[in-house]
């Protein structure tokens, strides 16, 4: 009998260890599609998409640069800010793909949402081949009203031939968000 009460205990605490993984497990998965659901860009009315063509903005550059010129080819939006540690390290990511496709007719713009001298200061360290918009906290009702409810960086839109956005990301980019991109706008 001794032998079956040490067997029944180990029992118990296997089966509560179980229990635990599952509740943690459950709970996570919660947590994850909260987050998921809070965090997921929304869907852009079209006033708020015909304003955004209408915008102009300052380049680093000095130079102005209106919207409304690049509508009609794929353009791929990042709104970025020299603090954010995931923009600036997708950047040479983009910059590379500007790089390489610049030639087949998209076009890439940075939009930071940062102060000018800031912005200024990082590109003279870490140029970049696309232009960069300066937006300020403009950028950030931009990108709102453009789907990012919260306000998170690094947002991209991902806009197509039409003018329409052909998708929306919230977060650092990955090498396959380029990919399927390039092959939405070839297609």
């Amino acid at each position: 009998m001794p032998e079956n009460a040490h067997m029944d205990a180990q029992k118990k605490a296997i089966s509560r260890r179980g229990w635990s993984l599952g509740v943690g497990a459950a709970a996570a998965l919660a947590g994850a599609g909260v987050a998921w659901w809070r965090w997921r860009p929304e869907a852009v009315e079209p006033p708020s998409l015909k304003a955004f063509w209408q915008e102009r903005f300052t380049l680093a550059t000095g130079q102005e640069l209106a919207l409304a010129d690049w509508r009609g080819q794929p353009l791929l939006l990042n709104f970025w800010a020299t603090w954010c540690p995931p923009c600036i390290e997708e950047l040479p990511m983009i910059d590379a793909f500007w790089r390489e496709h610049a030639g087949n007719g998209i076009q890439i713009l940075g939009l930071a949402i940062d102060q000018p001298s800031a912005v200024r200061r990082f590109l003279e360290r870490q140029p970049l081949s696309f232009p960069v918009g300066l937006a300020g906290l403009q950028g950030t009702a931009l990108s709102r009203s453009l789907g990012n409810v919260n306000g998170g960086l690094p947002f991209t839109i991902f806009f197509g031939k039409d003018g329409g956005i052909w998708r929306q990301k919230l977060g650092q980019l990955k090498p396959q968000d380029l990919a399927d991109w390039r092959h939405s706008w070839r297609a």
